[in-house]
């Protein structure tokens, strides 16, 4: 008669944790808006969504990149908060690319490739991360990239950007779109930005073309955004 107790507490666990499961799920298909391709992959969007928007109190302009098609998107780099920011501002899925040491955490791997992100060996053959981009934006999908090539504080001297990101786009004949995050609360921190509540915000640059324009004015456009975004 003893055990009665434990068992009733037990299975009520067990419903509770099953309806809360129930809920979180439905909430985080109302707040998905890319098509990942899976279900569950889409329930991690809505769940990154839901968590930028109310923790981190993210506002974020629309970002205006084409239903369909391929388009690079740049933006600066100040935390490891970033790329959640920026997948939650966008309404399509964004195929990072990311070095080859970050790609290789055994406790991220598993989401980078469920992602498609792009692992970036800059010591050894950088060149087939290139190629994978390339094809991944003829195929008309959308790649994001940090041409700044690391986290820089804002209160450093600014970097040169890469200007792989527009050979790029040039080749792929894909615009450009430039984001400037800011209001992060960690700034230089990778975990410690995403557990410390912000009030970030994204804001979106017009897309720059790079067909018929030199490469340097392109460069100097996008650098020029996502250093300063719109200046207020």
């Amino acid at each position: 008669m003893t055990e009665t107790p434990a068992v009733l507490l037990t299975i009520g666990l067990v419903l509770l944790v099953m309806l809360a499961g129930l809920w979180v799920g439905s909430r985080c298909d109302r707040y998905n808006v890319a098509d990942w391709g899976g279900k569950w992959l889409n329930r991690l969007d809505g769940l990154n969504r839901m968590f930028c928007r109310h923790f981190h109190r993210l506002a974020a302009d629309p970002v205006s990149l084409p239903e369909r098609g391929g388009v690079i998107v740049a933006a600066n780099h100040i935390s490891g908060l970033d790329p959640l920011l920026m997948v939650a501002a966008c309404a399509r899925p964004l195929r990072f690319m990311i070095a080859t040491e970050q790609y290789n955490r055994w406790w991220l791997r598993w989401l980078f490739r469920l992602m498609g992100c792009i692992p970036v060996n800059r010591s050894h053959r950088p060149e087939k991360a290139f190629y994978s981009a390339r094809q991944a934006l003829d195929r008309g999908e959308v790649i994001a990239v940090f041409p700044q090539g690391r986290i820089q504080l804002p209160s450093e001297p600014a970097a040169r950007l890469k200007p792989g990101i527009v050979f790029l786009a040039g080749l792929a004949e894909v615009p450009v779109v430039p984001l400037h995050v800011s209001g992060v609360r960690g700034v230089g921190r990778v975990i410690l930005a995403v557990v410390l509540r912000s009030r970030a915000r994204v804001q979106a640059g017009a897309p720059v073309t790079v067909a018929h324009k030199r490469s340097e004015e392109c460069l100097e456009r996008i650098n020029h955004f996502i250093l300063n975004g719109n200046g207020d």
